[in-house]
């Protein structure tokens, strides 16, 4: 019987590349022999991690076109050369599926594997559809959601299943409380700017329960340096703090709370491992969806939100100080968190990809 070949693609950032991986890992588990090729844009980040995870992964030079200005004139003028290696790449490898999981690297290989006639699959998980999947949405086979409010905007295509997580966010304990309030600080796999200035910001405010506090700091590579020394010439020369932590569900084992974005994965794995959290949204994400995503969380009472527009590191600073004094606060907060967990999603939506597959005549 032919080895099944099933081709995933989507990328720019962790929040579509990790449900990538988890998805992947799944399909293979159900069928060992089973050949997987991962596509994605040739950002450094992405091509790192995939290495790490010694998978398959074929880079292509690939920019989004959305919401760049002058840039989207060079995403433009990169188009032609991803439809004609997307091309190469289905003519070589003939899948019996391809699965976008978002982002712009996914559009060129999910549109020519549908006009070919290979079932498709768009995995969605922002609350709601990003540019990608809404120009993808005519033409897949099936549009999986990871909230079920997004329902609404794929019509018949869409299904309820989840987003993919890695299995160690699920197996998180909770945590015991102790004397000392453990916060983890991450901006995405790139990190965020805005956050690494507003935690340092916040510091002074917080010094004078710098022996109560415990923080883990994810800067991305670029800020790295000068919050590491930031943290030290501010009294808080314990923090660890390091441009990207490849262990994130370690980290999560450890914190009382989360202070992040709100990307989808971000958000799945805070569901997923029942971690309460101080959202604060990049307010240029296309179409909004982080605030989107975050408000999802505040509305079962899982987050709290603090959208840039009204930031202030005094703000931070109370939330964080409250926090520190309202340990039951947090607890409430997970526990609220049980309302959006939907465990069993990579399985669900593995079990779909077989479906799919066998349809093809």
């Amino acid at each position: 019987m032919k080895e099944k070949r099933v081709i995933i693609s989507g990328g720019g950032t962790g929040g579509h590349f990790y449900p990538a991986l988890v998805l992947g890992q799944k399909l293979q588990e159900r069928e060992p022999g089973l050949e997987l090729t991962y596509v994605g844009s040739s950002r450094e980040a992405e091509k790192n991690i995939m290495a790490r995870h010694k998978v398959k992964f074929v880079p292509m030079k690939i920019e989004g076109l959305k919401g760049r200005g002058f840039r989207s004139l060079k995403a433009l003028a990169m188009l032609p050369g991803s439809f004609f290696k997307s091309l190469s790449i289905l003519l070589r490898i003939k899948p019996d599926l391809v699965v976008g999981v978002g982002g712009f690297s996914s559009g060129p290989i999910v549109l020519l594997a549908s006009l070919m006639k290979i079932p498709t699959v768009i995995l969605e998980q922002n609350l709601r559809p990003g540019f990608t999947n809404r120009l993808l949405l005519p033409r897949v086979r099936k549009a999986v959601v990871a909230f079920e409010a997004s329902l609404i905007h794929f019509k018949q295509k869409g299904i309820f299943l989840g987003n993919p997580v890695r299995g160690e966010f699920y197996r998180i304990p909770p945590k015991e409380r102790g004397e000392r309030l453990t916060l983890l600080v991450f901006g995405g796999s790139q990190g965020s700017h805005f956050l690494n200035q507003a935690l340092v910001a916040a510091l002074p405010l917080l010094k004078k329960a710098h022996d109560r506090l415990a923080i883990f700091h994810q800067t991305g590579p670029t800020d790295f340096e000068w919050v590491r020394q930031s943290y030290a010439q501010g009294g808080f020369g314990e923090t660890v703090v390091a441009p990207y932590f490849y262990e994130m569900p370690n980290y999560f084992q450890k914190a009382d709370l989360v202070i992040s974005r709100a990307g989808a994965t971000t958000c799945a794995e805070l569901i997923a491992a029942r971690k309460a959290a101080v959202l604060i949204p990049f307010a240029q994400a296309t179409d909004n969806h982080q605030a989107q995503n975050a408000g999802e969380l505040k509305r079962v009472g899982g987050a709290e939100v603090i959208l840039e527009a009204e930031f202030t590191p005094q703000r931070l600073a109370e939330k964080i100080l409250f926090f520190l004094e309202h340990r039951d606060r947090i607890s409430e907060m997970e526990k609220s968190l049980d309302l959006l967990k939907k465990d069993g999603a990579a399985d669900r939506i593995a079990g779909l990809c077989f479906e799919l597959m066998e349809t093809r005549g």
